[in-house]
């Protein structure tokens, strides 16, 4: 039986590190846009020093190894350890937005493109985006949580987890299409990989400015996963 003062109590200090870890996110972004975009972060992105590009790369790493140890920490069950990784990730997504706001006044609005992630390729959509992602995360980690009528803690079935894993990919695939597009208009997939053309690429990447985020393509992974939560909810049968 999984205890209520026990399980608030953990919802405090991982919702409060997890906030914390956004401002730290935040604190690292003012930084290099004071540098870079002095006058204000906007599209082309901007040349970066490759050491600093390696830098970030390691920061997004490191940043999700902190995030999956929160739930290794959390808990000794694989439901809630999974549930404490993604209520932890949705937090800290949605409070460096917040402290955004708060220290520039950025994003002007919901739909502002921004980047999101650079791993394994550059990640772009509007702020809005990835605000409904980290709800949807922290929707499914509160019902992951929550104990049965028996008081267990229900793991996700093969076909939830297939309609997540899916809709996930589909999100991602949204956020990435035009960007691969926009390379691929001018370089082979072979020659994204080669090393030899390797500053070319990154050359013509600076020159790539949002136009089109495909919601149909978003709002069809959001359903994806919606219905794992609303099939792993009538399951449960709280």
């Amino acid at each position: 039986m999984i205890r209520k003062s026990s399980l608030s109590t953990k919802f405090f200090w991982i919702t409060l590190f997890s906030i914390a870890m956004g401002l730290l996110e935040t604190v690292v972004v003012i930084y290099l846009r004071e540098i870079y975009y002095p006058d204000g972060f906007a599209f082309p992105l901007r040349p970066i020093a490759p050491n600093l590009i390696v830098a970030e790369l390691f920061r997004e790493l490191a940043t999700m190894v902190m995030l999956l140890s929160i739930g290794f920490i959390a808990s000794e069950k694989a439901p809630a350890r999974f549930a404490w990784f993604i209520f932890s990730f949705a937090v800290w997504d949605i409070f460096y937005y917040v402290f955004l706001k708060l220290f520039l006044g950025w994003p002007e609005s919901l739909l502002t493109w921004d980047v999101l992630f650079l791993i394994p390729t550059t990640w772009v959509g509007p702020v809005i985006g990835p605000v409904i992602n980290a709800c949807t995360m922290i929707l499914l980690a509160v019902f992951l949580l929550l104990p049965n009528r028996d008081g267990k803690l229900l793991s996700l079935n093969k076909q939830e987890w297939l309609l997540l894993i899916v809709g996930s990919v589909v999100v991602i695939i949204s956020y990435t299409e035009e960007y691969a597009r926009f390379i691929l208009q001018k370089f082979s997939f072979n020659e994204v990989l080669s090393f030899s053309v390797s500053e070319d690429v990154q050359a013509h990447a600076l020159h790539f400015v949002p136009q089109y985020f495909n919601w149909w393509i978003y709002g069809f992974g959001e359903l994806l996963m919606f219905l794992a939560i609303f099939l792993y909810i009538r399951r449960k049968n709280l």
